[in-house]
């Protein structure tokens, strides 16, 4: 018989429902609190790799497009090949597949470090190393995804879920600027050399993590599995719903990112400096709401908290745009900002969470591989951001893509009873019930 998920989960010594910052809920379980320094190291590096590889680029070429085609580089291979490392993911050892991964990174970015230092580096090797890592990331992110919701119990998901997010909201504020003073003082091949290291530091947690046996699924050829997964998303309109959100919310709504500095430079008129601060703003917002979800926990009606936040942050969006162009206030902006991260965070981890209590265990990895390849298209949502700002302005095609995030929300909402009241379907799994979980689908639409 297979043997429950949680028999050596610790019981919570605290409510789960807390007033405001405490102790995470998710930090509580030793084996998630293992996994979380790791991914810290992790994510510090690949933080870190980014930096360190786009200046060592445009230090061989000095041409600003050559950055460009190091995103576009990593993202490609991370869109195409999710799908399959969801496949691998439900097929292979979680464990070690994300060790191995994580090897695989590291050991790229030390010859790309070595060829640095070896003054061997030429701009092919730089994209041919991106290419590759982003391939290998394909595969990476849905194993750590199917893999985390085993070292908790699920009355904690949102807590794991923010707790994560903590870890990526922070580290793009801080490790960047580590990255740039050690490259500044030393040299780049060391800011690679280091970053590698973080990879190599969840590789290690990974050998050493001791969880319960998981269970397998995507049995057939991988062709049928991923067939089988997009069935199963599909077929249960919750699912194709949160996921169709995500894209919504990667293609259309993030897509002032790309055109920050047209508002920073030719709208508001603040230059480099003022374009760090309305980002800044956005990070600090997602961050402090990101540190209040995860000590909570929980909130009070899971449906309302999507459908409310895409809105207001789609609403947000739209007023960032508008009022740069027609009020022209960089504190007004940064205002804005700061609620964008707010309403971001608050849809996009409860998106996230309740996915991962939903979703069965045999076919876990290939709807969160499906559900990582939303998030690789935000480059694309750019291009297209771009294409509306050369027709138009770029106000009205920031105003647009926000607006299309909240009229997806608000319009399934209103004719899914489902969504609207999602807690009721995000009780915990008994340990019975999570034996007897199949790929079958949970919610399929009786229409």
């Amino acid at each position: 018989m297979q043997q429950p998920r949680q028999d050596n989960t610790p019981e919570l010594t605290e409510p789960l429902e807390k007033n405001g910052f405490g102790i995470p809920p998710a930090l509580r379980y030793p084996a998630y609190r293992a996994y979380w320094l790791g991914l810290l190291a992790s994510v510090s590096g690949f933080q870190m790799f980014r930096v360190g590889q786009g200046w060592l680029i445009y230090e061989i070429t000095g041409n600003p497009w050559s950055l460009g085609l190091v995103g576009a580089a990593n993202a490609v291979p991370a869109i195409f090949f999710n799908l399959f490392g969801g496949v691998f993911a439900d097929r292979l050892d979680k464990r070690r597949l994300i060790a191995y991964t994580q090897l695989t990174t590291a050991s790229l970015i030390f010859l790309l470090a070595t060829l640095t230092m070896l003054g061997s580096v030429e701009s092919w090797h730089v994209l041919v190393v991106a290419f590759l890592a982003g391939g290998v990331e394909a595969f990476d992110n849905p194993a750590r995804q199917a893999l985390y919701p085993h070292l908790i119990d699920r009355r904690v998901m949102m807590s794991a879920v923010a707790m994560n997010s903590v870890i990526w909201q922070s580290t793009r504020i801080i490790a960047p600027g580590i990255a740039g003073i050690i490259i500044d003082l030393i040299n780049t091949q060391s800011a690679l050399y280091i970053s590698g290291m973080g990879f190599v530091v969840l590789a290690v947690v990974m050998a050493r993590l001791k969880i319960q046996p998981i269970p397998r699924g995507a049995l057939g050829s991988p062709l049928q599995d991923i067939k089988e997964g997009l069935r199963f998303i599909k077929v249960n309109s919750i699912f194709s719903f949160l996921i169709g959100m995500t894209f919504f919310n990667s293609f259309f709504g993030m897509a002032y990112v790309m055109l920050m500095p047209i508002f920073a430079v030719d709208i508001l008129e603040v230059g480099a400096k003022g374009q760090g601060l309305l980002l800044g703003m956005s990070g600090a917002g997602a961050l402090v709401n990101t540190l209040y979800m995860g000590a909570r926990g929980s909130v009070p009606n899971r449906g309302l908290a999507i459908i409310g936040g895409a809105v207001l942050f789609g609403l947000a969006v739209a007023a960032f745009a508008l009022t740069a162009e027609y009020v022209g206030s960089l504190s007004l902006a940064m205002a804005i900002m700061f609620f964008i991260g707010i309403f971001n965070s608050v849809y996009m981890i409860s998106i996230q969470s309740s996915l991962q209590m939903m979703v069965p265990d045999p076919i876990r990895g290939r709807v969160m591989g499906f559900y990582g390849m939303t998030w690789s298209i935000m480059p694309l949502g750019g291009m297209q951001a771009s294409a509306l700002t050369s027709v138009f302005t770029a106000p009205i095609a920031i105003a647009a893509g926000g607006l299309a995030v909240a009229i997806f929300a608000l319009g399934p909402a209103m004719l899914n009873s489902t969504v609207r009241n999602l807690s009721s379907h995000l009780t915990p799994l008994s340990d019975e019930a999570v034996q007897e979980e199949t790929p079958a689908p949970p919610f399929a639409d009786d229409d």
